[in-house]
C-alpha cells in the first residue's frame, strides 16, 4: 500500500496479495467486524469521510493472502428526491409531481460518503458488503456498489459478496465470513419502488393540502398537513376508534350475585346468564333465587391447565410490549433496540421471525447468563433441568428472534437501555422455560333452577412466570366441594352496571391493527406512529399511551371519507405492499408496479382536488379563518394596514386587507423589531429568536418569503446584501464561519450578552458581556480581513485605563478583545478565534490590533460585497 496515501500505515504484504474492501452500515459495526476478523490487530486511519474511519489488517480471503480495508457508510448513501425544478412549492403544481422524474441524490454531501467509497475502492479486487440484513440494507448494498465497482480492479470470477449476519458477535461474524453470498437486487429494487411511491404520492397530497388549509385557517397548529400512504391509514385506525367512542350509547344492565358459605369461607357465585338488560326481568330472577335458602352443588370438576410460555420475540411484539408494559413508545423503543444491537448486546432488532432455526445455539446463549446477579440462579436451575423446546412460531428466514447476545447489568446500560434489554433477556429465557401449570377446579351450583359457577386455581409449576413475575397467577383456592352438597345462601344481590365505550387505541393495539392490515413493515411501523404524533394528528395520553386524535386529525380522516374513502382505508396500501413484495421476490417487474400504482394515485389526486370543498366544509366548522386568528403585530408594506401574527404552527403573518399570508421561521419567537422598515418593500421588520442561548436575527416578512436573489428560498436580514440597510449582511457580517460556508454576523439585538451568530449553522461566538454597545465599523483587519468591532464599555466597570470606554479592534487578532471571546457550545472558543499574535494595548482606549483604512483592507470576504442587488 502506498503509505503516504494511507496515513503512513505500512503492512508489508507481498505483491501477490489481493485487496478486499468491506463496507458496513455504521462506523461502530465496521469497528467490531475489523476487531473480530483481525483478532484485535487492525490499524485505524481516517478516511475522506471523517465520520467513517478505515481499519486495515492482513489475513486470508478465499485461501489467498489478502489485505483487508474495512470502513462504513452512515445509513443510506442516497435519498430519492425530485430535480431542482420541482422543489418549489409555489412554482410547481402538485399534480405535476406524479409524472416528474425522480433521482438519487447524496443523503448528506457534507459527509462525502460517495467520495470516501470511491477512494477506498480504487484498485481493490473484492468487495464484501456488511449492510444490515433486511431490504433496506440490501438497497444500501447497491448504493455502495454504485460508488465502488467502477473503481475496482478486474479479476475473474465473483468480485462482490454479501455477508449475512444477525448479531455483532464473533461466532456470527465468522460464520458470515465463511458463508458469503451475493446481494439481492430484487429486494433492493422493491425499496426503490416504495421510496418513489411514497415520495410522489406523499409530496403531491401534502403540498396541496398544506397550501390550501394553512392559507385559510389560523389555528390548525400544524406546520404540515401531510398525507402518507402508510401514515394516513394509521391515523384512520385512531379516528375510527374515536368515532366508535363518540357514537357509543351506554346501556344499563343487572346481574344476580348470590353468596354461599362453606365452613369459614364465603364463595361468590357467577350467574350463567351473565347480565340482563331488562331490570324487571332481573328482579324476577333475583326473587326466584331469594326464595331458596340453600344452593346445591351439581357438579365439580378439576383438571390441569397450562399457561403457555411466550413464543420467541419479534419486532412487532417487542414494540407492543414496550408500549403497553414499559411505557416506552415504539419510535424510542426501536432507537434503543438498535443501540443495543450496535453495542453487541442483542441480535438484530428488525425481524419477523418467532421461531429459532434448528442451528441456533440456545444452550450457549442461556449459559452466558449463569453469573448474572438478577437471574443467574434461575439460569443455573434451567440448565440443570434442561431447556424446554421453544414454541413453534414463524421462521421468516430473515433474522432469528430478538435475543440477548451477552450478559449486562443495569449499571452498565442504564435507563431505557436497561429496561429494553431486561425485557428481551427475560422473554428469551421464558421462551426456553417450561409453561406454567395449574390445577383449575370448576363447580356448578343450582339455586331455584338457575345455574351458577365458581372457579378456583392452584399453581402446580410456576415455569416461565418465575422469570416474568408480572405474569404470575395467584392461587385462588376453593373449599373442598362435593357433588350433591347443599351450601347455605348468605346473601343475594342485584348489582347494576352500565356498558362503557372502548378506550382510545393504545400504541400496542394500533400496531396489531397495522400488522393485521399490512400497513408498513416491522421496521417502519414505529416511524408511521411517530409521524402522526409529530404532525399533531394524535396525542399520546396517560400511562397506557392511548392515542387520542386531535381536531385536525379527525377533520382530515372524515374529509377523506367524504371524498374518497380509499385514501384512508388500509386496503390500498396493503395492496401496494403486496405488489412491492412481489418485486422483492422477483415475481413482478419494477416499472410495471410503479407505473400502475402512480397512475392510480394520480387519478385519485385529481378527483381529490376537484372535491376539496367537501373536506373544507369540515374544516370551516372546526377551525377559525386566518382573519379571526392571531394578534396584531406589524405593518404590511403593500397596504400599510396592520398584519396579524399567528403563533400556532406554522408561524405566519396574515394581512386581511391584501389576503396575503407570509411564512415565518419555525421553532422560535417573533416580535416587532423597533418598527424599522425594509428599504426594499416598506414592510416592518420582525425579530426572530430561538431563546437567550440561541440565535436571533431580524427579517422582512416579504423578503423572507420572496427573496430578491436567484436560488435562495428563505432569507433573513443576516443573509441580505443590501448596500445601505444597517441590518443587512453587508453592514453586520464580520468574518467567515469556521464550521460552514456561512458568515458570522453581529447580533445587534443580543445586548447585553453580545454575540456573533453564523447565518447558516448554529455556531456562535460570545463577545464582551455587559458592554453598553457593540457595533460594526467600515474597516477591516489587515491580518485576517475580519470587520473591526467597536466596543462601548459601561463607565462604571470599564476595563480600560483612565476610565476610557471606547475600544475598536479585531475580535480574532486583538489580544485584548480575544480574551473576552468564547464559543457558544459551552467550551472555549474555536481554535481559529484563540489569541494568536501579540498586539493591542491592554487596558487602553482607542484602537487595538487590526486597524485598517476604509474598505480597502486586503482579503475582504467576497460574501460581504454587494453584487447585482
Amino acid at each position: 500500500i502506498n503509505a503516504e496515501l494511507h496515513g503512513g500505515l505500512d503492512f508489508g504484504f507481498c505483491i501477490m496479495s489481493v485487496k478486499v474492501l468491506m463496507v458496513a452500515e455504521k462506523p461502530s459495526i465496521s469497528n467490531s467486524i475489523s476487531h473480530i476478523l483481525s483478532h484485535g490487530q487492525a490499524q485505524t486511519r481516517r478516511g475522506i469521510a471523517n465520520m467513517c474511519p478505515v481499519h486495515e489488517f492482513n489475513g486470508k480471503f478465499q485461501n489467498k493472502n489478502a489485505h483487508f480495508i474495512v470502513t462504513s457508510v452512515v445509513g443510506h448513501v442516497y435519498t430519492t428526491d425530485f430535480p431542482p425544478e420541482y422543489q418549489s412549492w409555489d412554482k410547481t403544481e402538485p399534480v405535476a409531481l406524479f409524472d416528474a422524474e425522480t433521482r438519487k441524490v447524496e443523503s448528506d454531501s457534507k459527509n462525502r460518503i460517495c467520495k470516501h467509497l470511491q477512494v477506498e475502492a480504487k484498485g481493490v479486487d473484492y468487495l464484501v458488503l456488511w449492510l444490515d440484513c433486511d431490504r433496506e440494507g440490501e438497497n444500501i448494498c447497491f448504493e455502495v456498489i454504485e460508488n465502488t465497482e467502477p473503481y475496482m480492479s478486474r479479476v475473474s470470477g465473483q468480485q462482490i459478496f454479501r455477508a449475512k449476519f444477525s448479531s455483532i458477535t464473533a461466532p456470527d461474524i465468522l460464520k458470515a465470513m465463511a458463508t458469503l453470498g451475493a446481494p439481492n437486487e430484487n429486494e433492493a429494487r422493491s425499496v426503490d419502488a416504495r421510496q418513489i411511491l411514497d415520495l410522489k404520492v406523499g409530496v403531491a397530497f401534502t403540498r396541496f393540502q398544506t397550501k390550501y388549509f394553512t392559507g385559510k385557517y389560523g389555528n390548525l397548529d400544524a406546520a404540515l398537513v401531510s398525507y402518507g400512504p402508510c401514515q394516513t391509514p394509521t391515523l384512520g385506525f385512531c379516528v375510527h376508534r374515536h368515532d366508535q367512542i363518540q357514537t357509543f350509547q351506554p346501556e344499563n344492565f343487572w346481574r344476580v350475585v348470590p353468596t354461599v358459605s362453606k365452613g369459614h369461607s364465603s364463595i361468590v357465585l357467577e350467574w350463567d346468564r351473565g347480565r340482563m338488560f331488562d331490570q324487571g326481568v332481573a328482579v324476577t330472577f333475583k326473587t326466584l333465587v331469594e326464595e331458596n335458602t340453600r344452593a346445591v352443588v351439581e357438579h365439580v370438576a378439576a383438571k390441569e391447565e397450562r399457561r403457555p410460555k411466550p413464543e420467541p420475540l419479534n419486532t412487532v411484539n417487542l414494540l407492543k410490549i414496550a408500549s403497553s408494559q414499559l411505557g416506552i413508545g415504539p419510535h424510542h423503543t426501536m432507537q434503543v433496540a438498535e443501540r443495543l444491537y450496535l453495542q453487541g448486546y442483542i441480535t438484530y432488532p428488525r425481524t419477523e421471525s418467532t421461531a429459532y432455526s434448528p442451528h441456533f445455539d440456545l444452550t450457549g446463549t442461556v449459559r452466558e447468563h449463569r453469573n448474572h446477579p438478577l437471574w443467574g440462579d434461575y439460569v443455573t436451575t434451567l440448565l440443570q433441568n434442561g431447556l424446554s423446546t421453544p414454541k413453534a412460531g414463524h421462521d421468516a428466514g430473515d433474522h432469528p428472534p430478538i435475543t440477548p447476545t451477552r450478559a449486562a447489568t443495569e449499571s452498565e446500560l442504564g435507563s431505557d437501555n436497561w429496561r429494553i434489554y431486561d425485557y428481551v433477556t427475560r422473554h428469551f429465557l421464558a421462551s426456553v422455560s417450561p409453561s406454567c401449570r395449574y390445577m383449575k377446579t370448576t363447580a356448578r351450583v343450582a339455586i331455584g333452577g338457575e345455574m351458577f359457577t365458581v372457579t378456583g386455581k392452584i399453581v402446580k409449576l410456576a415455569g416461565f412466570t418465575r422469570i416474568m413475575p408480572w405474569t404470575e397467577k395467584d392461587d385462588k383456592p376453593l373449599p373442598e366441594l362435593v357433588t350433591g352438597e347443599a351450601l347455605p345462601i348468605t346473601s343475594v344481590e342485584l348489582k347494576a352496571g352500565q356498558t362503557s365505550p372502548p378506550d382510545n387505541l393504545s400504541e400496542s393495539e394500533l400496531i396489531s391493527l397495522m400488522e393485521k392490515h399490512g400497513i408498513g413493515t416491522d421496521a417502519s411501523m414505529a416511524t408511521h406512529i411517530n409521524n402522526i404524533c409529530e404532525r399533531n394528528f394524535v396525542k399520546v395520553e396517560g400511562t397506557a399511551r392511548r392515542l387520542v386524535p386531535t381536531l385536525l386529525g379527525i377533520a382530515l380522516v372524515h374529509g377523506y371519507h367524504k371524498i374518497d374513502p380509499e385514501l384512508v382505508l388500509p386496503t390500498v396500501r396493503s395492496n401496494i405492499e403486496q405488489q412491492v413484495d412481489l418485486i422483492a421476490k422477483g415475481k413482478a417487474a419494477f416499472e410495471a408496479v410503479v407505473t400502475h400504482a402512480i397512475q392510480n394515485f394520480k387519478r385519485k389526486f385529481e378527483y381529490f382536488v376537484q372535491k376539496i370543498e367537501s373536506m373544507d366544509v369540515l374544516f370551516e366548522a372546526t377551525f377559525s379563518p386566518l382573519a379571526a386568528t392571531g394578534r396584531v403585530l406589524s405593518r404590511c408594506g403593500k397596504c400599510r394596514r396592520m398584519m396579524k401574527y399567528i403563533d400556532l404552527r406554522p408561524a405566519r403573518l396574515h394581512c386581511a386587507t391584501c389576503d396575503e399570508t407570509y411564512k415565518l421561521p419555525a421553532n422560535g419567537t417573533i416580535k416587532l423589531y423597533k418598527e424599522l422598515k425594509c428599504p426594499l418593500d416598506d414592510f416592518e421588520l420582525v425579530l426572530f429568536s430561538t431563546g437567550s442561548n440561541g440565535k436571533s436575527y431580524s427579517l422582512c416578512p416579504y423578503c423572507y418569503n420572496f427573496p430578491p436573489f436567484e436560488g435562495v428560498t428563505k432569507m433573513g436580514c443576516n443573509e441580505c446584501t443590501h448596500p445601505t440597510c444597517k441590518h443587512s449582511l453587508t453592514k453586520n457580517g464580520v468574518t467567515p464561519c469556521v464550521e460552514c460556508s456561512g458568515t458570522l454576523v453581529l447580533d445587534a439585538a443580543s445586548g447585553p450578552k453580545w454575540k456573533l451568530d453564523c447565518n447558516k449553522c448554529n455556531f456562535q461566538v460570545k463577545l464582551v458581556e455587559n458592554a453598553h454597545k457593540i457595533s460594526t465599523t467600515d474597516q477591516y483587519c489587515e491580518d485576517c480581513a475580519s470587520m473591526l468591532l467597536k466596543v462601548d464599555f459601561n463607565k462604571k466597570d470599564t476595563p480600560l485605563e483612565n476610565g476610557e470606554t471606547e475600544y475598536t479592534g479585531c475580535f480574532q487578532c486583538d489580544e485584548f478583545l480575544n480574551d473576552f471571546c468564547q464559543a457558544r457550545h459551552g467550551k472555549m472558543i474555536h481554535d481559529k478565534f484563540r489569541r494568536r499574535r501579540g498586539g493591542g494595548k491592554r487596558g487602553r482606549g482607542g484602537r487595538g490590533r487590526g486597524r485598517a483604512r476604509g474598505r480597502g483592507g486586503k482579503n475582504v470576504d467576497p460574501r460581504m460585497t454587494f453584487d447585482g442587488f
